[in-house]
This record gives C-alpha cells, sequence and structure tokens, in this order.
C-alpha cells in the first residue's frame, strides 16, 4: 500500500531560502516547457503527422541556457515536466478539466516534490529528516511511519502564512481482510447544503459551518488589506493576518471531517455516496460559499482511503441515479419534484416522503442492489 504523511517542518534560514529557490525554478520550468509545447503545437497543429515526431524540451535542456537552474534539487525539476504530462493527460482524458496554464508566482502553492534515491530521503532520529539539496532539516513527527515503510518521495510546500510542511509517500505492507457487508452494515449518505448530509438512519451531519462564522471577522480584515499600499510592510503583515483567518478555517474543516469520517468508517462496512460533481453545483445553483465550505469532496476522499484500510468499500452511486425523485416504498419517480421541494407526497402509494432522507435510502438501497445484498 501507498500512503502519505504530512509532517510540519522547520527549515533554517539558508534552508528557506533553498527552498523558496526550488519553488521558483519549478514553476520556470514548468512554463518553460508548457511554452514550449503551445509554440510547437501552433506551428505544426494542421500536419498531425508532423505534429507526432516533434521534440519538446527537457529541464536538462533549460540548464544550459539558465545556468542558477543547477543550483536546485535535479529531481525537483524532473517531477515537474511529469506534472505537466499528467495535466495533458488530464486534459485529454477529460476536456473539463481544463487546459494546462501557466503557473503565478502569486497565485498558486509553492511546492516541489523529489525521489528517495538510495536513502537521499530519510529520517534521522525523531526530530531530523534528511533531504536532497537541503541536507538535515527539523521536523515535528507527531505520528511514526508504519514499521518497515519504504519512503519513495516527498513534497515540500509553503502556506501563504509562511509555514512549511512535507508530505512523505511511503511504501508497506498491508495485511487487508476483506470484510462482506450486510444491508444493517450499509449506510447511505445524501449530500445537504445546510448540514452537509443526511444519511439513511435519517441523521444528519450537523456541520458548524466554520466559513460563515469566521466570514464577519474576514471581511473586515479584507477590507483592511485592501486600503493598505501594494508593496508596503503594513500590506504584508495584513496580508499574513487574512492568511491565517483562512488557514484556520481550512484546519478547522479538515479536523472536522477527519473525526466525523473515522466514526463512520469504523461503525460501518459499506458506505454509499453519490457522484456529484461539487464544483458544477456551486456554480449553477448559486450555492457556492455552503457547497465549498462543507468540504463534501473531501468528505469522500477520506472516508474511500480509511475504508479501504480496513477492507471496507465506498460505493459510488451514479450522478444520474433519480435518489431524490423516486419513492423509496413503490419506487414510483415523480419527476415534477423541484429542489424547493423538501417534502412531498407520492402520487402513486400516497407515502408522506422527506426528500433528503428518502434519497439517502434510496442510495443506500441501489448500493445494495450493486454489491448484490438482499
Amino acid at each position: 500500500m501507498n500512503k502519505a504523511f504530512k509532517y510540519r517542518i522547520y527549515p533554517n534560514a539558508e534552508q528557506e531560502i533553498l527552498m523558496n529557490k526550488t519553488f521558483g525554478c519549478v514553476r520556470f520550468v514548468y512554463n518553460q516547457m508548457l511554452a514550449n509545447r503551445k509554440e510547437i503545437y501552433e506551428q505544426f497543429k494542421d500536419d498531425k503527422e508532423a505534429l507526432r515526431k516533434q521534440k519538446y524540451r527537457l529541464p536538462a535542456d533549460f540548464k544550459k541556457e539558465f545556468e542558477w537552474l543547477k543550483e536546485v534539487d535535479s529531481l525537483a525539476l524532473a517531477n515537474a515536466q511529469l506534472h505537466l504530462q499528467t495535466a495533458y493527460k488530464n486534459f485529454f482524458r477529460d476536456k473539463s478539466a481544463g487546459f494546462p496554464k501557466f503557473k503565478s508566482k502569486h497565485h498558486d502553492g509553492k511546492s516541489y516534490t523529489t525521489n528517495n534515491q538510495g536513502g537521499t530521503i530519510r529520517l534521522i532520529d525523531s526530530k531530523t529528516i534528511r533531504l536532497p539539496k537541503l541536507k538535515d532539516v527539523r521536523i515535528k513527527l507527531h505520528r511514526q511511519l508504519p514499521k518497515e515503510a519504504v519512503i519513495k518521495s516527498a513534497t515540500i510546500s509553503k502556506t501563504p502564512v509562511g509555514n512549511y510542511y512535507i508530505s512523505i509517500l511511503v511504501e508497506y505492507e498491508a495485511h487487508i481482510e476483506p470484510v462482506l457487508p450486510t444491508s444493517e452494515t450499509v449506510l447511505g449518505l445524501d449530500y445537504s447544503s445546510q448540514s452537509l448530509f443526511v444519511d439513511s438512519e435519517a441523521n444528519d451531519a450537523d456541520y458548524p459551518k466554520f466559513y460563515h462564522q469566521a466570514e464577519e471577522k474576514l471581511k473586515k480584515a479584507q477590507r483592511k488589506l485592501s486600503q493598505r499600499q501594494k508593496g508596503s510592510k503594513n500590506r504584508e503583515k495584513q496580508r499574513r493576518k487574512v492568511a491565517k483567518m483562512h488557514e484556520k478555517v481550512a484546519n478547522q474543516r479538515k479536523d472536522f471531517l477527519h473525526k466525523l469520517s473515522r466514526q463512520i468508517a469504523n461503525a460501518y462496512e459499506a458506505v454509499a455516496i453519490e457522484d456529484l460533481n461539487m464544483r458544477g453545483m456551486a456554480q449553477s445553483l448559486n450555492l457556492a460559499k455552503s457547497t465549498n465550505d462543507n468540504g463534501f469532496g473531501m468528505l469522500k476522499t477520506f472516508l474511500a482511503y480509511k475504508l479501504a484500510e480496513q477492507g471496507k468499500q465506498l460505493v459510488v452511486i451514479d450522478k444520474w441515479f433519480p435518489s431524490s425523485k423516486r419513492c423509496r416504498f413503490c419506487q414510483h419517480e415523480n419527476k415534477a419534484l423541484t429542489l424547493a421541494d423538501r417534502t412531498w407526497v407520492c402520487n402513486h402509494c400516497g407515502a408522506e416522503l422527506d426528500r433528503d432522507v428518502n434519497a439517502a435510502i434510496n442510495i443506500k438501497n441501489e448500493s445494495c442492489r450493486m454489491l448484490g445484498i438482499a
């Protein structure tokens, strides 16, 4: 099994400078390779055969022209090439992913990935990690890596507040016994913009809406930021304050979703969830704030790996499955149901239905059918 473990690191002044240089070099090489690809495409787009034969520039090619690229970790630049290739594959596989874009110095996240080659990445002790070019960096090892785990790669990142983190990808032997669920141990979850979700047992998540709680303070802080002169020290101080507030909200949300997903994964043997396009919902239904604040997609990701670690399953139901419009008693479909209808009466069997609870039970029943459970 491959799994990543994220830790806080505390680089010294020299290491911090080299990390920031690496962030810049990775961004520069990525943009140069993307520009090269676009230039070749524009030149040969009418001749597909000639386009296939073209060779694109690699990170090593830019080192001859830009000597300062040799100062940073060469594997970080090589991984930038792999990330660009992945972005292209994602675009051609699914056009909704969008064509690869140039990375911005001010708006994109600062990170780079390096690989472990012959022990270049290793834990020296409980407080120190060895990294390529950086040598020994102080680390807060708040939990141990799995026994006999082999470190594959590490991703170093910097938050807008200025904190540094490392995500260590390890490979280890995992002995997982598959669990066969029963109808009593399957839970259906229906998305709810008000409470994150409603489950098939008529319970809701009672999500605290952390962004909504901090919204007034954020408005005042961002208003102050907009009034500060660009390039001034006061603007930088205020920017850090705003970044800290956003980071706190993100951490609160992540903490809540981690604890909630752990409770669900431990209590049930299978969880059913709809394959919803959260970004599309936020844009089309004027529910951007509540949809993004809920973090339903993050919950789905957390549930997937926590269930898999225990041999359990996350069943993903097709987004076109009429979970809300189908009566769970007689299976009659109410095609006239609108988003505003929170309760409705089935005109076929007369059952009074709560929209969200009915949808969650239908999702559970559909997952039982897919799993072959009576």
